[in-house]
Formats: structure tokens, C-alpha cells, sequence
């Protein structure tokens, strides 16, 4: 092909994307009617929203104040301790107390709300948050114990606060939590979300959970909103604490009750095990064996197993021979 032919097609080429670019002013206008129907959702007014990115980089700003030198990339001792701790506070006051406004703010405008003063409250409830940290480092740090004496592969803590996915979900829970009890609305979700994307551990912000909690492995792990676990639980991989299956036309009359299981102390509950129900309760020192599927109440003191499997071998190998056959 010569030159010529080149330039053609070039200008085809140029045509026929100047036709494509000039069908966006249509789509925009459809998506801005879209924005006046009930059947689609949107944000669209003078105040914003909080900020999914500042929610997460508030998690990793507290987790600065949690876990002191472990997240950073300068040294830290005695020296710049204070100092530390002194910028990173007020650092994290000024970008909590704004989301913790907009959330406020949010729910005030969208729901016709009575005043409650968010900008001061936002500021308050920041405050009130810090104040219950140095309590969080305590409870934080009998978890990082519990899972160093639950895993024989964990070699330190340091191995545990830097790479335990288990620890960062359980971490992020404790902070969405104490925004939970407080009625702080979109945050806390949006925290336990994050972690949940990024760990495959879903706790609702809205269970209860005690002292020196392990979750080994972690992936698949569901704990759902109502759900009360003692301390000194361990759960594995792949464990459910959920809801029955609602009934069709019920699920506003529930929203508030119990629905998921209460697990009482020094329960250890094994991989792909599933436990549900709101008066479900496995009592302490129980041992819930893998894969089974609890929707009653077990007592104190109990091991649940499955019962064990036929294994069948097939093969040519040493020892190995094949199963007799039914007649």
C-alpha cells in the first residue's frame, strides 16, 4: 500500500472516532436523568460523603498508634517517642473528626434527622475514640499472644503484627467496633469491608468478641452481626457463626433480634465448621470439630466430629489393595 492509501485510511480511522466522541453529550444526558429516578442510587447534593479512601487510611493511621514502630519507615525510641506519638495523634484527630462530621452530616440530611450538632460531635466522638486507645493496645496485644501460643509456626510476635491477616482483621473489628456501640453510621462497615477485601475474614462490626481472639489462617471466616464470642477462642479457616435462613416478608422484624450463635469461653472451633442460629450456643471449653453444621445448642465441656469417613484406596502401589466388593 502507498502512502496514499495510508492517509485514507488514517482518515477513516479519525472519522470514525470523532462519530464515537460525539455520541458521549447523549450518554451524559441519560445519565443525568438517571440521577432524577427512583431506580438507581446516587450521592448527589452540596454536602459530601465520607471518603472510602480516608476510612482506609485512617485504619493504617491508627494502626500507627496501635503498633508503634512496626508501620513506619524512620526509626523509633526514646528519643522521638513522644514526639511520635504527638504528631501522629493530631494527625489522626483532624482526618478522623472530618469523616466522623460527614458521617453524621450524612445520615442528618438523608434521613430528616433532628440536629445533633455534627460537626461538634464529630469532634467529640474522635476525641472520645482516642482517649480508648492505650485500653485497644491492651486488648490488641493479648491477641497478638493468643495467636503466638495457638500457631507453633509463628516464630515471634513481630511475625504476628506484620503478617497475620487473622491480627489485621481483628484489629480492624476492634476499631469499627467502638465506633459501633457509639451509632457511628457508614464507618465502621466500611472498615470491617476493607478488611474483609483484603483478608477474606468478614466480622460485622456489631459482634461481640472477648479477650485473647485467634483466628489461624483465617480465609473464608464469617462472624456475623449478632454473634457473641467468649474469650480465649480460637476459630480456623473457613468457619461460619451465621443466621438461619430468614423467612420471605421477616427480615425488617429481625434486623434487630439475635440471629447469629453465641460461643462461650476456650472454644475452639476447626476449618469449614458451620454454626447458626440465634439461641445457638456452644458452650465453653468445647471443641467444634471441621466441616459440620451446628444449629443447636451444645453443652460445656463437649467435642462435635463428624463421624469418620470410609477411605478408599485404589492403586497398584505397596500396600495398597483394592476394597472388597459388596455381594
Amino acid at each position: 500500500m502507498d502512502d496514499s492509501g495510508k492517509t485514507d485510511l488514517c482518515k477513516i480511522e479519525v472519522k470514525k472516532q470523532q462519530n464515537y466522541r460525539e455520541e458521549i453529550p447523549a450518554i451524559v444526558n441519560e445519565l443525568v436523568l438517571t440521577c432524577n429516578r427512583e431506580e438507581c442510587f446516587d450521592h448527589v447534593g452540596p454536602e459530601p460523603i465520607p471518603s472510602r479512601d480516608a476510612i482506609i487510611d485512617i485504619i493504617h493511621r491508627a494502626r500507627h498508634l496501635l503498633y508503634p514502630g512496626y508501620f513506619i519507615r524512620g526509626r523509633l525510641d526514646e528519643v522521638n517517642l513522644s514526639y511520635y506519638f504527638g504528631q501522629e495523634a493530631t494527625a489522626f484527630f483532624e482526618i478522623f473528626s472530618r469523616e466522623l462530621t460527614l458521617a453524621v452530616r450524612h445520615d442528618c440530611l438523608r434521613f430528616n434527622l433532628p440536629c445533633t450538632h455534627c460537626e461538634a460531635r464529630g469532634q467529640e466522638e474522635a476525641i472520645s475514640f482516642m482517649r480508648r486507645l492505650p485500653q485497644l493496645r491492651k486488648s490488641l496485644a493479648q491477641d497478638v499472644r493468643a495467636a503466638y501460643e495457638g500457631d507453633p509456626a509463628a516464630r515471634s510476635y513481630d511475625e504476628i503484627i506484620f503478617s497475620y491477616p487473622g491480627l489485621f482483621a481483628i484489629t480492624v473489628y476492634r476499631l469499627a467496633h467502638e465506633l459501633w456501640e457509639h451509632d457511628v453510621p457508614l464507618i465502621p462497615r466500611i472498615m470491617t469491608e476493607y478488611a474483609h477485601s483484603k483478608t477474606g475474614i468478614d466480622i460485622h462490626p456489631g459482634a461481640h468478641i472477648g479477650e485473647s481472639f485467634f483466628i489461624d489462617h483465617g480465609t473464608g471466616v464469617v462472624v456475623g452481626e449478632t454473634t457473641e464470642i467468649g474469650d480465649r477462642v480460637r476459630l480456623y479457616q473457613g468457619v461460619t457463626l451465621g443466621a438461619l435462613s430468614l423467612p420471605r416478608g421477616s427480615l425488617e422484624s429481625l434486623r434487630k433480634k439475635k440471629r447469629h450463635p453465641t460461643i462461650q469461653d476456650d472454644v475452639i472451633i476447626y476449618a469449614g465448621a458451620t454454626i447458626l442460629g440465634g439461641e445457638t450456643v456452644i458452650g465453653a471449653r468445647s471443641v467444634i470439630g471441621g466441616n459440620v453444621w451446628i444449629t443447636e445448642s451444645v453443652p460445656p465441656d463437649t467435642k462435635v466430629f463428624l463421624k469418620k469417613p470410609e477411605l478408599v484406596f485404589k492403586g497398584s502401589g505397596p500396600g495398597i489393595s483394592e476394597p472388597p466388593q459388596n455381594k
